[in-house]
């Protein structure tokens, strides 16, 4: 589907690229080209994101123009990253009116609510989109993440894996999932510590049913992007430890990055962003 053209005064002039950071160990397999950017609008990325006068398309393509900016000041093809539209507690015409645009995927916090929306979209026939499961997933819910889905985002403790990995057996479905880890240390947060990981990462690679990609993590919400840099440094670095020490580990997506950084995140390998602000204004709540 091609992109709606939208009318600015402004250009955006790509900045020449720099070389990109050390990804060593990385491996050569691409992602999968989800969400692609381009369309060739013409915008100002210092244009506000979330300014009102701007229509939900328009503020979807400063987005991603801000996102294929990044990708190449640190020298990496902007299609490499997959832009999640974060649609939690907004209504499905707005995700309607995004599909329409050329977005692909959308992520959901509750797995009560992604369920409706993919019923809605069945409904309404939005065909083509692609559903991420991206917030705290409770044990006793773990069926409800067995799914129509592209990835789950949260997997953030061994019990749910091994809740995951038995409800994806029985339904004769393979959960694709990545792994949360509180890589800041915040209390707050949930997610598994680096050295937990690494030392439980053989039994979890070895669940049926449940195929791991890669890792996610939440930066502390920081009043400068660039304080969360050293947190997406170590995503990164744990991500390049495990593909060298576990070969067989397929871990290719690294999920990081929100409104508030995720420029920074691109920056230090991101391969999946999670927007949602930016894209559909404030929430009331949620």
């Amino acid at each position: 589907m091609s992109e709606p053209h939208v009318s600015t005064n402004v250009t955006v002039e790509p900045p020449q690229p720099t070389p990109p950071h050390s990804r060593e160990g990385s491996g050569s397999t691409p992602p999968p080209q989800w969400g692609r950017l381009g369309g060739g609008a013409q915008l100002s990325t210092n244009t506000s994101t979330t300014d009102s006068a701007l229509s939900l398309v328009e503020r979807l393509l400063l987005v991603r123009a801000r996102i294929a900016q990044a990708a190449i000041r640190v020298g990496r093809d902007p299609s490499e990253i997959t832009l999640v539209a974060v649609s939690k507690t907004k209504p499905f015409g707005m995700i309607a009116e995004l599909a329409a645009g050329g977005q692909v995927d959308f992520g959901e916090n509750r797995l009560e609510e992604l369920w409706e929306k993919v019923a809605e979209a069945e409904q309404q026939a939005v065909t083509g989109l692609r559903w991420h499961a991206i917030g705290t997933i409770q044990s006793r819910k773990s069926k409800l993440a067995v799914g129509p889905f592209a990835l789950v985002h949260s997997v953030d403790t061994p019990k749910l894996a091994a809740r995951l990995s038995r409800d994806a057996t029985a339904a004769g479905e393979t959960v694709h999932a990545l792994l949360e880890v509180n890589v800041s240390g915040e209390e707050s947060k949930h997610g598994f510590t680096p050295q937990e990981l690494l030392a439980q990462l053989p039994d979890l690679l070895a669940l049926p049913g449940l195929r791991l990609e890669g890792l996610m993590t939440m930066a502390p919400l920081e009043s400068e992007a660039e304080a969360t840099r050293p947190i997406f440094q170590r995503l990164r670095q744990l991500g390049d430890e495990i593909r060298q020490r576990f070969p067989q580990a397929e871990f290719r997506h690294l999920s990081m990055g929100m409104t508030n950084d995720f420029e920074v995140a691109i920056e230090e390998g991101s391969t999946i962003v999670r927007v949602g602000t930016a894209i559909f204004g404030k929430r009331e709540n949620g």
